[in-house]
């Protein structure tokens, strides 16, 4: 782990996505995306979460690990909730020659359609959705952080616009939980193989000590660090996870997977 002469922590260098990582690899991989994005490879379904791998708004501390037309296939595209750092309109409209399904909220799903002429499948909280062998399941979030700022009350902010997401194979189960303050129900869910672990320090998101308390009621959970070491925002907190943080306060600190953009992890 390295900081730059901004004082932010900086993500490993990326490793170049091959094709490779889209062929059935016999089990279940994830790949960090950078950001809050993740591929999941499960015996050759592709299955992209929130993927921003061009047109950011922001400029960025590192190298994408695959461009969309470097892409073969997907299976399904999921999309938590709508900022720009996770839902990316160009990535979304690049894909669309070789990505099967997007999935997402209501809401998300009525942006695709008005934005990007993509017909995407707008799901409740709770519902399932079965892409291949994998069952996904759509978790609630509490990420309406556009409520507290005057400037955005242009439309009601609903519950049920964000979201993360329950994956299951015939093998693990992983979780993306999404941006999202501390939910008790997040606390009760069926404990997960895997979880998507986003622990930035932010009013908006989850929060330090309230990472710590998810992660240690999930103490067998691998965590993939996401969220952190990708955006040139020194100021700005979501961006800005310490992982050392997350190593020295959860307990089992050797199941903490720090990725490098691109990189594999093989579930075992």
């Amino acid at each position: 782990m390295r900081k730059n002469e901004k004082g932010q922590m900086v993500a490993p260098a990326t490793c170049k996505m091959t094709t490779n990582a889209f062929k059935n690899n016999n089990g279940t991989s994830v790949y960090w995306l950078g950001g809050g994005g993740a591929m999941i490879n499960s015996h050759g379904t592709i299955i992209l979460i929130d993927p921003v791998l061009e047109g950011f708004d922001m400029p960025l501390l590192i190298d994408m690990p695959v461009q969309p037309q470097e892409i073969p296939k997907v299976d399904a595209v999921l999309l938590t909730h709508s900022d720009s750092d996770h839902y990316s309109r160009a990535t979304c409209k690049s894909l669309k020659w070789v990505c099967k399904e997007y999935h997402t909220t209501q809401y998300v799903a009525s942006l695709l359609k008005e934005e990007c002429s993509i017909d995407g499948i707008g799901h409740d909280i709770g519902e399932h959705i079965q892409v291949a062998d994998v069952d996904i399941e759509l978790t609630p979030a509490d990420h309406a952080w556009q409520r507290m700022f005057e400037e955005y009350n242009y439309r009601v902010w609903e519950d049920g616009e964000c979201c993360g997401f329950y994956l299951r194979t015939n093998e693990v189960t992983i979780w993306c939980v999404g941006d999202s303050k501390l939910m008790e129900c997040q606390l009760h869910m069926d404990p997960p193989d895997v979880i998507l672990f986003d622990f930035s320090d932010d009013f908006a998101h989850i929060g330090l000590e309230n990472s710590y308390k998810l992660a240690n009621t999930y103490p067998n959970a691998k965590l993939v660090l996401i969220h952190w070491g990708t955006v040139d925002a020194p100021d700005n907190k979501p961006f800005n996870g310490n992982p050392q943080n997350v190593f020295d306060n959860v307990v089992n600190p050797e199941r903490v997977i720090l990725l490098a953009p691109g990189q594999e992890y093989k579930i075992k």
